[in-house]
């Protein structure tokens, strides 16, 4: 069973040594960015929310939430007052094994519980060329509005 746990300093730097394939690392930022970004928000006022992902006992991935706008200038008008899966990354040693399906799942029921407050929707954004992750969040129920944050689609799924 996937779960989050806060990362901490038992956890931080095995979390940053997390990393895809080389085929994936235009897709996505690496674990220390997305760490550094979220602490950089939080010190500008916004939300931001990094856990480590397990399954059982074993470290497989990385998540990022946000909540509300964040002041981005690409930023799509669904982020006001809603829940963003800022990043979402799986290990390349534990991917195509339905742990991104499962993380993303227990992202979405931890989300539900308004840990910042009420929303009315996730939303995400992936590269156009990202094809494995635009089925898995589609598969999830994530319907693309149109908009675009900088060079990437954006998905959103209602709660």
């Amino acid at each position: 069973m996937v779960t989050l746990q806060k990362i901490g300093s038992h956890n931080i730097w095995k979390v940053v040594r997390l990393s895809v394939s080389d085929a994936q690392k235009d897709f996505v930022a690496t674990n220390t960015e997305s760490i550094l970004e979220a602490y950089a928000a939080t010190q500008d006022g916004y939300t931001a929310l990094p856990f480590a992902l397990y399954d059982d006992d074993l470290l497989i991935g990385f998540v990022l939430f946000g909540y509300g706008s964040i002041g981005d200038e690409d930023e799509p008008s669904v982020a006001a007052d809603n829940y963003c899966i800022w990043r979402l990354m799986i290990d390349q040693r534990y991917q195509g094994k339905g742990c991104g399906k499962a993380a993303l799942a227990a992202s979405l029921a931890y989300l539900k519980t308004a840990p910042c407050g009420a929303a009315r929707a996730c939303w995400l954004s992936y590269e156009p060329q990202n094809v494995a992750a635009k089925a898995l969040y589609a598969a999830a129920g994530f319907v693309e509005n149109g908009e675009t944050d900088g060079d990437e689609l954006v998905a959103v799924r209602p709660f």
